[in-house]
């Protein structure tokens, strides 16, 4: 495995593919496209974070740029600090839900959104050509330390209008959390404990970066969670991956909620609240179009990555947005996924409707996904495209990102991965069958 570039940064292992040759360079041109600007750095808990963050720092500064240094916080709290401190940009060293052997780069412009195609380009484009320049004594820029960046992001979330910490803090919730050693285990106890939740259970709370299970928050690995709910007869069971962008919630009969009802959730609490459309991209549940239409609002589908999501949500002034891996993006705190302000949202509606949280989601209508790949090795990916938008004209299949088809009881998109050669084909059907079944019929037809 190589060290993988993309216009959102750059991963690897650390010490094999990512080193601090490639920190430094790819830092340096990301200092330099900012201007020399202000740069806010956070970090994960990863054992390696301290390193890159102690290289990542020193390159910025000797590339004329101030930093604001976050510590250990989630990405969101990191975007957060970009409005806070007025800054250019950030970087985030997390490698999200890789394995703990990993890290990343993760790069927000002065919007504190991930960078978008054009920007993310300038910046490699920066770094192959090592156009960037290094300072003299004199120009060197400073480090300041923001230690109550946290602080921040809890108040900001505490501020929402539709945010009741009082009305929450009545209900008595018992909550447990499994942060997976990552920075939820720093920053959900101090968001519960704003929000006047006493009585919090955790595992896999102590923020070394050694994860407990896989980081990606999907079902295979949340037993634990569940039964510890079950066992503390918990109301709520909440799940984050290592930089706490993604939210993964259990109900407090110790079910798994799906991670893509996260962001149905908050579709449905902040629909109630405000006027307006929402987002998710085209791989996400059909269950985000059921809770619009209860609204009478329109559900707008972007192509797959949180800064395509967000772009869409700019274009059509979407008051929520999200993806269905557990991510929520609400614009009245800032344009990227936020697992913070999901869990916030999350207890205010189980505390204004009275219900429970199994309650809850057993109104919500259920929908089986399901991924396959075809490998294409001689095959032409963009011909078996064209072949899928052909074949299924009468369905008019949105073409934003690979082809998508939409049938009655589900739906099927197929796009090629950046990353391999291969065909993703994502499905999803009424019933576990019915996804498999719409799947293996688009395969057999345009193979």
């Amino acid at each position: 495995m190589s060290l993988m570039i993309s216009v959102s940064g750059i991963r690897g292992i650390f010490g094999t593919d990512l080193t601090p040759e490639n920190l430094t360079r790819f830092t340096a041109a990301f200092g330099q496209w900012t201007g020399g600007g202000k740069i806010v750095v956070g970090r994960d808990t990863r054992v390696t974070g301290q390193i890159c963050e102690d290289i990542v720092c020193a390159t910025l500064q000797s590339v004329g740029c101030d930093v604001v240094k976050a510590g250990v916080a989630p990405t969101p709290t990191v975007a957060m600090g970009v409005l806070k401190h007025q800054a250019d940009g950030a970087i985030i060293i997390s490698a999200s839900h890789n394995p703990e052997e990993w890290n990343a780069l993760k790069l927000l412009n002065s919007k504190s959104e991930f960078l978008d195609d054009a920007q993310g380009k300038k910046v490699m484009e920066i770094s192959e050509n090592e156009s960037y320049s290094y300072k003299k004594y004199d120009q060197v820029g400073k480090v300041t330390e923001d230690n109550d960046l946290l602080d921040y992001h809890i108040q900001k979330i505490l501020d929402l209008p539709y945010i009741n910490a009082d009305l929450i803090a009545s209900n008595d919730f018992s909550v447990a959390i499994d942060p997976v050693n990552g920075t939820g285990a720093v920053s959900l106890p101090r968001l519960l404990e704003a929000l006047g939740v006493e009585t919090v259970h955790a595992i896999n709370d102590d923020p070394t970066g050694l994860f407990a299970h896989v980081a990606e928050p999907l079902p295979e690995h949340l037993g634990d969670i569940c039964e510890l709910v079950k066992k503390q007869n918990c109301d709520l069971g909440i799940v984050t991956d290592p930089d706490a962008d993604r939210l993964a919630l259990v109900t407090n009969k110790g079910n798994l909620f799906g991670e893509e009802y996260t962001q149905a959730a908050a579709f449905d609490f902040l629909l109630d609240k405000k006027t307006g459309a929402c987002t998710t991209n085209l791989s996400s549940s059909r269950v985000a179009e059921d809770v619009a239409k209860k609204y009478e609002q329109e559900c707008h589908r972007s192509s797959v990555g949180e800064i395509n999501v967000v772009k869409k949500m700019q274009e059509v002034d979407a008051v929520i947005g999200g993806e269905g891996n557990g991510g929520v993006i609400n614009p009245d705190l800032h344009y990227g996924r936020d697992a913070l302000v999901g869990v916030a949202m999350i207890l205010q509606l189980l505390a204004e409707r009275e219900i429970s949280a199994d309650e809850y989601r057993n109104n919500l209508p259920n929908y089986y996904m399901r991924k396959d790949k075809m490998q294409l090795a001689d095959v032409d990916g963009d011909a078996l495209l064209e072949k899928a938008e052909t074949i299924y004209k009468e369905y008019n299949p949105n073409t934003t990102d690979g082809v998508k088809i939409d049938f009655e009881d589900g739906w099927v998109h197929l796009r090629k991965s950046n990353t391999e050669p291969i065909i993703r084909v994502y499905s999803e059907g009424i019933t576990p069958e019915k996804a498999e079944q719409l799947a293996q019929s688009v395969i057999r037809k345009i193979q």
